[in-house]
């Protein structure tokens, strides 16, 4: 029983240290991202004429 409770314990905090190195990864990852320039004019969707629909595009991707 000693053990199983030193694995368990063992696995959790490995577990929650695996949570918060995500956790670090993802905040890094954000802060890190450069800053999205302003949108602005007419952006539109690209795709072969004629296709009728979303301009070509496959099903799905709206």
């Amino acid at each position: 029983p000693t053990i199983v409770k030193k694995q368990a314990i063992k696995s959790a905090y490995e577990s929650a240290s695996l949570i918060l190195r995500i956790d670090d990864i993802i905040a890094g990852s954000k802060s890190a991202m450069p800053p999205m320039p302003p949108g602005g004019g007419m952006g539109g969707m690209g795709g072969m004429g004629g296709m009728g629909g979303m301009g070509g595009m496959p099903p799905g991707m709206m």
